[in-house]
């Protein structure tokens, strides 16, 4: 059986994904509400969250993700944060970048420009791969189809400005919801979507109030 790609990521309510996690995790366009997603935490999301990353065999990660997961999981190994640390540190990560990174991290690797073909790999070497955050390279495979869930946890929060997932001017895409919503104390939500078509349905909603 072909393995799975999952898409994880934490979105503000306007739909923002950028820098949930800390004030200096990514201040382009001088975003200036990094580390929104951490007053809004609760058991629910974060049972959620370990879950997923005790399913996963394989991180999958854009560039600047993995500079910030190398620069910080790496050195949590005994910390209050280990079991994360070390089922990060355990599985294969690998990157997508147009550069030649430093993937100093154990078990790191550098995916080559032909990304059908690399995902088409991992699909065959794993069974659940992960990728967290990474909103620039994200868009790219929702725009080419090239995963098979997305959990998007939503959050109660309006930030107004930021980098989202779903931009003004991207590619049409229709999704199926694939489990019934799970909902945290603090109001966030998990959505589990998979991938039906490129093109969206369309209908007319007034036939039904037309006289016959």
């Amino acid at each position: 059986m072909s393995g799975r790609i999952h898409i994880d990521l934490f979105t503000t309510l306007d739909g923002v994904a950028q820098a949930p996690g800390g004030p200096d995790e990514d201040t382009d366009g001088g975003f200036g509400f990094g580390g929104w997603q951490a007053p809004l935490t609760g058991e629910v999301d974060g049972a959620q969250i370990m879950q997923g990353i005790r399913a996963m065999d394989a991180l999958l990660l854009g560039r600047r993700t993995y500079d910030i997961f190398a620069g910080y999981w790496p050195h949590q190994l005994n910390g209050p944060d280990a079991e994360i640390a070390r089922a990060f540190d355990a599985i294969p990560k690998y990157v997508a970048s147009r550069g030649a990174p430093d993937l100093g991290w154990r078990d790191s690797h550098l995916l080559g420009s032909d990304l059908v073909t690399e995902i088409t790999a991992l699909r065959e070497r794993h069974r659940e791969i992960h990728v967290i955050g990474s909103i620039n390279f994200a868009r790219t495979l929702v725009a080419h189809g090239l995963f098979d869930q997305l959990n998007l946890w939503v959050y109660p929060i309006v930030v107004g400005q930021g980098k989202r997932l779903f931009e003004a001017d991207g590619p049409p895409a229709a999704l199926e919801l694939l489990a019934t919503p799970a909902a945290s104390a603090k109001g966030a939500v998990l959505l589990r979507y998979g991938p039906v078509a490129a093109v969206p349905g369309t209908g007319d909603m007034t036939r039904a109030a037309r006289p016959t």
